[in-house]
């Protein structure tokens, strides 16, 4: 099952960093967030993944090319009078990464639409650039085999302004809205997961994701959702960002586990 990430958009609220690079590139740890993020996956043995890039997308195309050797062991060798690379020890990552750029003014639900073609006709998982969370993905995926539903996403009980879910006793989610500043919780966290059909219900690069095709899926009762009690947490301020990168220093980061 291949993993979808958006990172297309451009991190206004944490301009101090995402003037330079990409929101989901802004490092904590020493790593951009999006790399925490594709190791969880990782762990559980998920490691095909597809970047809906779009603002500075070169910028995440760079780093990937660079990553490999970045991050291993050489001996550049010169002695034979030309340059021969060698890569002694590799990085642990055996993932395969495919970056899309999905456009600059693109919206979340179009940029799941221009990838589609990379998808194809199976189930996938999607999650956004720039929250971390200990979420047990293999039981969030089984969850979703079991219900046989066109979505599941991943529900946390935090006071945020995401979007808001009303879930009844059997955790199908009854409807969904966009956020508010004043909504409580239930909120959506991301780390969803889809049946194909739901690209049926994107029309173009306006739609947003989190309206119309999550608010039709409510309404025909093909949305769920996995309630996860742990960690959750994104980052849209500079304060968060420096919250996340204590616990990444500290070896207290919850959602760590490799």
């Amino acid at each position: 099952m291949k993993v979808v990430l958006l990172a297309g958009g451009k991190g206004t609220r944490i301009s101090e960093e995402s003037v330079y690079r990409p929101k989901p590139m802004v490092e904590i740890g020493g790593k951009p967030i999006l790399w925490h993020i594709m190791k969880e996956y990782s762990h559980y043995g998920y490691k095909d993944f597809i970047i809906c890039a779009g603002y500075k997308q070169e910028y995440i195309k760079q780093w990937f090319n660079d990553y490999f050797i970045q991050s291993s062991d050489v001996t550049f060798d010169y002695t034979g009078g030309s340059l021969v690379t060698n890569i002694l020890e590799p990085p642990c990552e055996k993932w395969k990464v495919t970056v899309v750029d999905t456009g600059l003014e693109t919206m979340t639900g179009g940029r799941v639409k221009r990838i589609q073609k990379y998808v194809g006709d199976e189930d996938f998982m999607l999650t956004y650039g720039d929250g971390v969370c200990d979420v047990d993905i293999s039981k969030l995926v089984e969850f979703h085999k079991e219900h046989g539903r066109i979505a599941t996403l991943t529900a946390v009980l935090q006071g945020q302004d995401k979007g808001v879910l009303d879930i009844d006793e059997n955790n199908s989610v009854k409807s969904f809205r966009e956020k508010r500043v004043s909504d409580g919780t239930p909120i959506n966290a991301g780390y969803m997961v889809f049946k194909p059909e739901v690209f049926d219900l994107i029309e173009g690069d306006d739609t947003i994701l989190e309206r119309e095709p999550l608010e039709k899926l409510a309404e025909r009762g093909e949305l769920m959702s996995y309630t996860h009690n742990g960690y959750w947490q994104c980052m849209d301020s500079i304060r968060e960002k420096v919250m996340l990168e204590k616990l990444v220093l500290s070896g207290q980061a919850p959602w760590v586990k490799w």
